[in-house]
């Protein structure tokens, strides 16, 4: 992965800038109302190019060509002709063009300390110098590196959020479906009336699930169309008991169909052809918090017998809570004590995503 122009472009004006300061120093440094001595500049930046040709020789080409390829032998081989060449260099040019000055008028004559020490001390500027463009230039290469995986990572989750779209269309048409032809073996009339709420909440399922979020208001309209479809083959010893406390208009961002899996599962686990029944769904928004809340009478069904496919609903809720809203939510699933109800309570912090 490339970095960005703009990324570049920074980097390239942090180089220019960095190093325009540090030629630029000696001018910072000058007492006021003295002159600029450009012997001893010239002097002074005479090493300061040499580190800068030895800073990037290694950052253009010896670091990403020898040292990010696991060369790391060549690579020090390299630098080490590179450093004894470029001191030795350094000393002969500074001897040539820049004799050292004579002070005529010391009055005690100063011994010169020997002249490799001076080369030992370039040297160590240069390994120096060497280090700072090693740093740098991993710490860029990590940087690319990372967003490379931030990217990988998105792109990932997106492609599994997709495919847990993909199979959750036909999930819910299959449930509502096994639930219309329920209705045709005994009420033809009520299974016209489920084929004509269906249609209402296909645009729904079909065309806002694709998209990753949708408005919390029509979430909560699609619920309520849904909850009216599953009443319409109740029987008279079931309880419905709903309470949506979220405005039509409400713009805050939910994740489709995320709580539909737990409805389902309500009425596919709370619903008795025999013994009453009863289904309390509480549907909310408070200060920043989505809370779903469901308590329902639990009649477990037989796995083998029902084929509904519901299974797969509640698997995909926890795996899209994860891949959405990983750290900001709560959900607490459990079965009371004595067996007769499962509770069911999810809480959402969607403004923290």
């Amino acid at each position: 992965m490339k970095p960005p122009t703009t990324n570049r472009t920074l980097e390239a004006m942090i180089h220019i800038i960095s190093w325009g300061i540090v030629f630029a120093f000696p001018f910072f440094i000058e007492r006021e109302g003295s002159s600029i001595d450009w012997n001893a500049y010239l002097r002074h930046s005479s090493v300061l190019f040499s580190f800068l040709v030895i800073f990037y020789v290694n950052y253009f080409f010896l670091i990403p060509r020898l040292l990010f390829k696991e060369k790391t032998q060549k690579y020090i081989i390299y630098n080490a002709i590179l450093l004894i060449g470029i001191g030795v260099v350094l000393q002969i040019w500074q001897k040539t063009n820049m004799p050292p000055v004579i002070e005529t008028n010391s009055i005690y004559k100063r011994q010169s300390p020997p002249k490799w020490i001076f080369f030992v001390r370039d040297i160590i500027s240069l390994i120096f110098t060497i280090g700072l463009s090693v740093v740098i230039r991993m710490s860029s290469r990590w940087r690319v590196s990372e967003e490379a995986r931030r990217e990988a990572e998105k792109n990932r989750t997106e492609a599994e959020l997709k495919n847990l779209r993909n199979q959750l269309n036909p999930h819910f048409l299959l449930n509502t479906l096994n639930n219309i032809y329920a209705l045709i073996t005994f009420d033809t009339d009520k299974a016209q009336q489920a084929v004509q709420e269906l249609s209402k909440l296909l645009r729904h399922v079909l065309y806002e699930n694709q998209q990753t979020f949708v408005a919390l208001g029509k979430e909560a309209d699609f619920i309520r169309n849904y909850i009216e479809l599953m009443r319409i083959r109740l029987t008279s010893n079931v309880t419905v008991e709903t309470k949506i406390e979220i405005r039509s208009d409400s713009k805050t961002d939910i994740a489709p169909l995320i709580f539909i899996s737990l409805i389902e599962n309500a009425f596919k686990h709370g619903i008795s052809p025999t013994e009453p029944s009863f289904i309390r769904i509480l549907l909310s928004e408070r200060k920043n918090k989505i809370c779903c809340e469901i308590i329902n009478s639990y009649h477990p069904k037989n796995e083998k017998m029902d084929k509904s496919g519901s299974g797969i609903g509640l698997e995909q809720v926890q795996k899209r809570l994860e891949l959405l809203y990983s750290k900001h939510y709560t959900w607490d699933k459990y079965i009371s004590k004595d067996g007769k109800e499962y509770i069911s309570k999810l809480y959402l912090t969607p403004s923290k995503i």
